[in-house]
């Protein structure tokens, strides 16, 4: 089987490595996998859609006009050629919204072809006007058209313009017009949110969970790396994000950290330049994911804080790790825990984190351990996720078979 992914990154980052990870597999199995990408690096058999010029000038017409990925139609036409000359028997699509596509001559493509179509949803955007999530500002609007978007300005931005009620009722009409179109969300949450809206038409829908490569994350000896950093003897707390913001619970994170002076904050990824309290270490982005798993292996507690997750690879990667982790009772992180694995908290105030945290570190990191690890090789191992997706592709392929008889 021939399949082609495409996706904003290629190869790093949490989108980047999954399509990597699941290609790498398939191709373990006899098949031929190849990645369009936006940016992230050039890889043997990747192929690069347009440059960062375009991508310059479509983010700048998706501010002024109101409408992302109605730009880059060169960029994509282009891609369509490359589609047609490799011949894939599925094409999966992952994140679309990073100012590199047209979205309509690729969907029209792919509908006029009737080439089975995959989507994964690592968020929501598919089947809402414009925004990646909506859950904190408890907009439902997506379910019944859109428009008046409450993240207007701060979720994939317009300056001047409203035109969400339009997008998603073209993404509605592109999408349910290709024939074979199969629809995967990476958490019980996402999945059920989507049959909510137009994609609950499609020909499949499943879930199927992120997973992590569980040679890589892992329990490790940190003694050295604790040293190293000043730690040893401390009470870790850690927070990983690419990107720091609200979102992810950067004030909370900080509050939290002013109200336990005798812990150390660890918070691994971009962040802004400002001033931090004292017991906040701040170590910048990583993509060695071996570097990565060793931070999650010295913390003594893993803190998600996110109110917002489609699935939260961070949480399952600090688990296999043999890290107990703390999330907020939100969207999809209560799934992905235990009472053997973490605890689940209601909100991010001072004292239901400071219920959660004591509740942790006085039962102790040893006794999670093993149950952590156990819970991430048992319900996210790469290969069983990756034969997941091979069932999805199989039943798609065969549906042109069955429609045929």
């Amino acid at each position: 089987m021939k399949i082609l992914h495409i996706n904003a990154i290629n190869d790093v980052k949490s989108t980047g490595r999954i399509c990597k990870e699941l290609a790498a597999v398939h191709r373990e199995y006899g098949h031929e996998t190849r990645v369009a990408h936006s940016t992230g690096p050039v890889t043997e058999g990747s192929y690069v859609i347009g440059d960062a010029v375009d991508v310059k000038l479509h983010a700048l017409h998706a501010r002024i006009t109101g409408r992302q990925g109605y730009a880059s139609r060169l960029a994509t036409e282009n891609l369509v050629r490359e589609i047609e000359r490799y011949g894939p028997d599925v094409v999966h699509l992952h994140n679309l919204h990073a100012n590199y596509l047209h979205l309509k001559t690729l969907f029209d493509f792919l509908a006029v072809r009737d080439i089975p179509t995959v989507l994964t949803l690592h968020d929501c955007w598919f089947f809402t006007g414009k925004c990646t999530h909506y859950a904190a500002v408890g907009c439902d609007k997506w379910q019944h058209g859109c428009g008046g978007c409450p993240l207007l300005k701060s979720d994939i931005p317009s300056w001047l313009f409203d035109r969400t009620s339009e997008m998603l009722a073209d993404k509605r009409r592109w999408l349910t017009a290709i024939p074979r179109l199969g629809v995967v969300g990476v958490s019980d949450w996402i999945t059920t949110e989507a049959r909510f809206s137009f994609l609950g038409q499609a020909n499949v829908i499943r879930r199927i969970h992120n997973w992590v490569d569980l040679d890589v994350f892992r329990p490790t000896e940190t003694a050295t790396l604790r040293e190293r950093l000043g730690l040893t003897d401390k009470t870790v707390l850690l927070g990983v994000a690419s990107t720091w913001g609200e979102a992810k619970g950067l004030t909370a994170f900080l509050d939290l950290a002013r109200s336990r002076p005798d812990d150390t904050f660890l918070l691994i990824g971009q962040l802004d330049d400002m001033q931090l309290p004292d017991n906040v270490l701040h170590i910048p982005e990583t993509n060695d994911a071996r570097e990565l798993a060793r931070y999650y292996a010295l913390a003594d507690v893993f803190l998600n804080l996110s109110e917002e997750e489609s699935f939260g690879n961070v949480t399952v990667e600090a688990m296999a790790c043999g890290t107990p982790v703390l999330v907020i009772d939100a969207t999809a992180s209560p799934e992905l825990v235990t009472d053997d694995t973490g605890v689940i908290v209601s909100t991010r105030r001072l004292e239901d984190l400071a219920y959660g945290i004591d509740r942790l570190l006085t039962r102790g990191k040893a006794a999670y351990r093993d149950a952590c690890v156990t819970h991430a090789r048992t319900n996210f191992a790469l290969h069983e996720r990756a034969r997941d997706y091979l069932d999805v592709y199989e039943t798609l392929r065969y549906e042109k078979v069955r429609n045929a008889l």
